[in-house]
C-alpha cells in the first residue's frame, strides 16, 4: 500500500465508514483495482501506531436518557460527603460458573505455541449461574440473597421486606435517617413498593435509566467475581458456586 493508501484507511477509520480491516480492505479494493488482503492492512495499520481493540460496551443513551442524566447531576451537585455517606445502594448481578460472558484476554509470546495457559476451558452440558440481590453502605456490604425464577415486584418487595431491612438493622442504620438508591425499572417503581417504602419512612434516589456507572455497586459486584475466578477449580454446580459467593 502506498502512502496515499494509508491515510485513507486512516481516514476511513476516524471518520467512522470502516470499523476494521475488512472493511478497510473492500474500499480500498475499489481504489487501487487489485487483490487485497485484510492481513495486509492489518501490518499497515499497525505500523501507524494503531491495533485492534474489543469494543466496550455501554448502554445506548438516547438524547432523552442524556438530559436526564444531566438533571441528575444538577440535582446532587450540592451533596456534600456526609450527604453521599447516607446512601444505601442495591443491584442484582448474575455470577457465571465459568466466568465471564466477555473477551479474557492474556499476553502470548512471539512464536508460542498452543498451551493450557492460553485456552479457556468451557463445557457443553455443566455451567450456568445465578441471579443475585445485594446491597451495601457507607457502612459495608449488606447482606445478599439468590434470585431463583424470575425477579417481579412480589419477590423484590419481599427482599426489601428481608434481606435490606436485615441489612439495616446489622449496621444500625433507621430508615428515616437514610436515602434508598434504585433505578427505573418497573419492578422496583411499582405501587405496592412505592406504598411499602413510604410507609417504612424510606426516602429514595431515582437514578436515570441506562446508568449503572452511577452505582458503586458495581465496583463491589466486580471485586467479587475476581475474587471467585481465584478459584483453581470450577464449582461443581449450582450450590456449591452460591456457597462460594457467601463466602467471599
Amino acid at each position: 500500500l502506498s502512502p496515499a493508501n494509508v491515510r485513507y484507511a486512516i481516514h476511513l477509520i476516524s471518520t467512522h465508514r470502516a470499523e476494521n480491516a475488512v472493511q478497510v480492505t473492500k474500499s480500498l479494493t475499489n481504489i487501487i483495482n487489485q487483490p487485497l488482503h485484510p492481513n495486509t492492512v492489518r501490518q499497515h495499520l499497525n505500523k501507524t501506531g494503531m491495533k485492534a481493540v474489543v469494543k466496550q460496551k455501554h448502554p445506548i443513551l438516547s438524547a432523552r436518557y442524556c438530559m436526564a442524566r444531566l438533571d441528575f447531576v444538577y440535582a446532587h451537585k450540592n451533596w456534600t460527603l456526609d450527604d453521599w455517606k447516607k446512601l444505601v445502594w442495591y443491584d442484582e448481578t448474575k455470577i457465571n460458573s465459568l466466568g465471564s460472558d466477555g473477551h479474557n484476554w492474556v499476553w502470548k509470546k512471539a512464536g508460542e505455541g498452543l498451551s493450557d495457559r492460553l485456552v479457556e476451558g468451557i463445557l457443553k452440558f455443566r455451567g450456568g449461574s445465578v441471579m443475585m440481590w445485594g446491597c451495601m453502605a457507607w457502612e459495608g456490604v449488606g447482606y445478599a440473597t439468590k434470585i431463583d425464577g424470575m425477579m417481579d415486584g412480589d419477590l423484590y418487595l419481599q427482599i426489601l421486606k428481608n434481606e435490606l431491612q436485615e441489612s439495616l438493622e446489622y449496621h444500625g442504620l433507621n430508615p428515616p435517617d437514610i436515602t434508598f438508591h434504585q433505578d427505573n425499572d418497573p419492578k422496583h417503581t411499582c405501587k405496592k413498593v412505592r406504598e411499602w417504602l413510604e410507609g417504612q419512612d424510606f426516602r429514595t434516589m431515582v437514578c436515570p435509566a441506562q446508568s449503572p456507572d452511577l452505582n458503586p455497586i458495581e465496583h463491589t459486584w466486580d471485586y467479587l467475581k475476581r475474587r471467585l475466578a481465584e478459584h483453581k477449580h470450577p464449582p461443581n454446580g449450582m450450590e456449591q458456586l452460591w456457597e462460594r459467593i457467601e463466602m467471599e
